[in-house]
């Protein structure tokens, strides 16, 4: 198994692509730590893992909160004795332009999406670096990579994700701590449910993508999963697109 003897954080861990990175890493051999602001959800996923075999605890986590990033850390080494893995993932989407986008929402987003990932980050480092090294994974986006035409908080945010995970890698390779980053294109999840739900929306996002699909919680799990594990061992301030193919135009 790819994750063997592994001890793994995922934040934004209860459902969407968080869910199914977790789910993907129990079956790899991880034990895992989910973490999320939504308590329900996050506990029906401990409990799906769980019957399946796996080993799993859901915490409590709101990503702004520093204290509660250390809570989280020190229960998955209270629980685990250890940690390796950090996949920062829980973030929000917000669909304004520069003028539509008031004061407060672009300090929400990036409170949560930025922000967070720091926290996180820091949080995690201490513990990683008592073990000989771990890996990092920030889910940014393609539109932390190019620019876009509905919002403008977003994409600032999952720039920063970009930039910030340059900087931890550069700043921790001698620790043995690698920091890669994730950019999805449009995936399927409750937190894009509402856009996709438009008929004109979903089809715009499709005709985008060269595969011609939108892409699902899984495709990206996938590449979590691999940047997590030791077969990425040489790679660490690297940018891994998983869109469809629509960065590539």
């Amino acid at each position: 198994m790819r994750l063997e003897n592994k001890v793994a954080l995922i934040s934004g861990g209860a459902r969407g692509m968080g869910a199914a990175e977790a789910k993907l890493f129990a079956k790899e051999g991880a034990k895992v730590v989910i973490g999320d602001v939504l308590d329900e959800d996050g506990r029906r996923t401990e409990a799906e893992i769980n019957e399946l075999g796996g080993d799993c605890v859901f915490v409590h986590l709101d990503v702004t909160d520093e204290e509660q990033w250390r809570n989280a850390v020190n229960e998955a080494v209270s629980r685990f004795g250890k940690l390796d893995i950090l996949v920062n993932n829980a973030g929000i989407y917000r669909t304004n332009t520069v003028l539509e986008t008031s004061a407060d929402e672009w300090d929400q987003v990036m409170d949560i999406n930025a922000k967070g990932v720091f926290l996180g980050t820091k949080a995690a480092i201490p513990e990683m670096k008592k073990s000989g090294g771990g890996s990092i994974v920030n889910i940014s986006s393609v539109a932390g990579l190019v620019g876009n035409h509905i919002s403008s908080a977003y994409s600032a945010s999952k720039g920063a994700v970009r930039l910030f995970t340059k900087s931890t890698a550069i700043q921790y390779a001698a620790d043995g701590i690698r920091a890669n980053s994730v950019h999805p294109g449009t995936i399927e999840t409750p937190m894009t449910a509402a856009l996709l739900e438009t008929p004109e929306y979903r089809q715009d996002r499709m005709d985008r993508t060269p595969l011609g699909r939108l892409g699902k919680p899984e495709d990206v799990a996938y590449g979590v999963l691999f940047l997590a594990s030791d077969e990425a061992s040489f790679m660490t301030g690297s940018e891994l697109v998983i869109d469809g193919g629509r960065t590539a135009e």
